[in-house]
């Protein structure tokens, strides 16, 4: 047999009951609504049929046609025989198997789907369905171009036995070989998504969004309830849930699923012309740049009003995708991260996020990052590699979070992570100091083949406090540490820390923080034309050099800077 698709349920009952807030809603209206409740919010069920007609394209969804046979090894009966089940199946949804998988394009942009059905026997994951998505995969590398899985199972198929279980490795190679390949993979997640989908090919994707609502887990409630006695809390295996502790990227409405697949897609698509060159305005020479009294430069750098990353990605990029999670234990508030387009270029922008107000500080942890968050970061850069998209990072943070938690979590290690990936990644990586850029909290996301600072920013290995507090033994001596730690951007630029610092207007970014945008964008720019002209294991050369050099030459730097 082979896999098609059938045409659209046309029949629609003249009353659905909501099964969320059980309201009456006029069946052909709840249809119109894409089956969401017009007064919950609550997402039914969709066909695989009607995922594909809502989703892709219309006039352009091609069948991938592909031999399947599922066949009975195991002679398997519980009610009745596995057999029976299969026609039943067949027969009521019109499908051959539990995943349907096209060919068709979003908004004119290509990718490859595979969408599964939970009425053929729960969405089950059986030999057939992991050909199946394995075919889809194959035919992604084979044409290079996206996949997205939409998924809705309860897990394996326990009519298979071992078989079925074998199919979690069967499509987990096949997003290996993606990966390895640089395709974009998606996981569109809609409820339910349990057992061996959700701990295989669904986690996988680069991005995985969700709908309202949808739960994911590997083993359901009523499993836990019934094999250990023990409750999951309301609400927890659901995406909005999920989000929160960093296993999504996104949680996306399904009216507006279209539009952010199209925007994902075509940061992977694509000719990519690269930035135009220009100078960028840059002072490379620390003699342009006037001496500054060192606690000035500090409580400059700390202004509330100066621009943040927040800020500076809305005045600088063309288009920004923020992203989620670093797929491991949560999402830190005080890291930003997504996909960006600037003068045509995609690439991946990670960022220190603090606030204006003490109420986003607080909410954001004061700029100072948590394990998850060097871990997100750490995952968008290996997205970056796999894309081949440039990195830029913008810094302002006055260190790693200092607290038990992410001592815990294991804030040494994921900082030490960071160093280490950056070293290596093949693509063009710009880093800026926009603010307070504090110990390796600052350095996790600077290890760069062009690092940057602003010119009212400061770099250095500790706080002025921290350093007086030790040394000084009296917090109270900051301002003499400020000055001994030579933090400015005239002395970053003097020693070789930063390779250009970028002119603020009069008074400081926050005086006119669309000039200092436009500013940092042009600098920006002009780097990573620089760096285009580089191959990947130049690039990586390029990086390792540029750090190896510290340590020798220094004596003649602080003289030179005496003169």
């Amino acid at each position: 047999m082979t896999t098609t698709a059938p045409l659209l349920d046309t029949h629609v009952p003249a009353w659905v009951l909501c099964p969320g807030c059980r309201a009456p809603v006029y069946g052909k209206r709840f249809v119109r609504n894409d089956r969401v409740c017009p007064r919950c919010g609550r997402h039914g069920s969709l066909t695989a049929p009607e995922r594909l007609a809502g989703l892709l394209d219309p006039g352009g969804v091609e069948p991938l046609v592909h031999p399947v046979r599922t066949g009975d090894p195991l002679g398997f009966v519980d009610v009745r025989a596995y057999p029976e089940r299969l026609r039943e199946a067949r027969e009521r949804t019109g499908l051959d198997e539990a995943v349907l998988c096209a060919r068709g394009t979003v908004r004119g942009l290509p990718l490859i789907v595979a969408v599964m059905d939970f009425r053929f026997m729960g969405g089950s994951l059986g030999s057939a369905v992991g050909g199946l998505i394995a075919h889809a995969a194959d035919t992604a590398l084979r044409e290079r171009t996206p996949l997205l899985l939409v998924t809705a199972s309860g897990g394996a198929r326990m009519q298979e036995g071992a078989l079925a279980l074998m199919q979690m490795a069967t499509t987990s190679q096949a997003m290996a070989r993606l990966d390895e390949a640089g395709i974009l993979t998606i996981s569109l997640v809609t409820d339910p998504t349990f057992g061996g989908v959700a701990a295989s090919f669904a986690s996988l994707s680069d991005v995985i969004i969700a709908e309202p609502g949808a739960r994911m887990g590997f083993a359901g409630a009523r499993v836990i309830e019934q094999t250990i006695r023990q409750s999951l809390p309301p609400g927890f295996q659901t995406a909005e849930s999920l989000l929160s502790r960093g296993f999504m990227d996104l949680v996306c409405p399904r009216s507006g699923l279209r539009t952010k697949l199209a925007r994902l897609l075509s940061f992977a698509s694509g000719e990519r012309p690269g930035p135009a060159g220009g100078d960028g305005a840059l002072i490379e020479d620390f003699r342009q740049l006037p001496e500054q009294d060192a606690w000035t430069a500090v409580r400059g750098a700390r202004d509330l009003g100066r621009p943040t990353t927040q800020d500076y990605l809305g005045q600088m990029l063309d288009d920004f995708e923020e992203l989620h999670g670093d797929r491991l234990s949560g999402d830190s508030p005080a890291i930003v991260a997504g996909l960006g387009r600037i003068e045509g270029t995609p690439l991946v922008v990670i960022g220190h996020r603090k606030g204006h107000t003490t109420t986003e500080l607080v909410a954001h942890d004061y700029g100072m990052p948590t394990p998850s968050g060097y871990r997100k970061a750490a995952r968008l850069m290996r997205l970056a590699a796999k894309l081949a998209l440039p990195v830029v990072t913008l810094i302002d943070t006055p260190g790693a979070h200092p607290g038990l938690e992410a001592e815990k979590g294991g804030q040494a290690a994921a900082i030490a992570e960071n160093l280490r990936l950056m070293s290596r990644l093949p693509v063009p990586v710009v880093a800026v100091v926009t603010g307070e850029g504090g110990s390796g909290g600052a350095l996790a996301l600077g290890v760069a083949n062009s690092v940057l600072a602003c010119s009212g920013a400061v770099y250095s290995v500790i706080s002025p406090e921290g350093c007086a507090a030790i040394l000084w033994k009296d917090s109270a001596a900051a301002p003499l540490a400020a000055e001994a730690l030579r933090m400015g951007a005239r002395d970053l630029l003097r020693l070789g820390i930063v390779d250009g610092v970028v002119p603020e207007p009069e008074g400081g970014a926050q005086k006119a923080p669309e000039l200092a945008a436009a500013r940092l964008r042009e600098a920006v720019v002009a780097r990573l034309a620089a760096l285009a002209r580089l191959g990947p294991a130049e690039l990586v050369e390029h990086r390792y050099a540029r750090f190896r050099h510290y340590g020798a030459g220094l004596d003649d730097a602080r003289a030179e800077g005496t003169t």
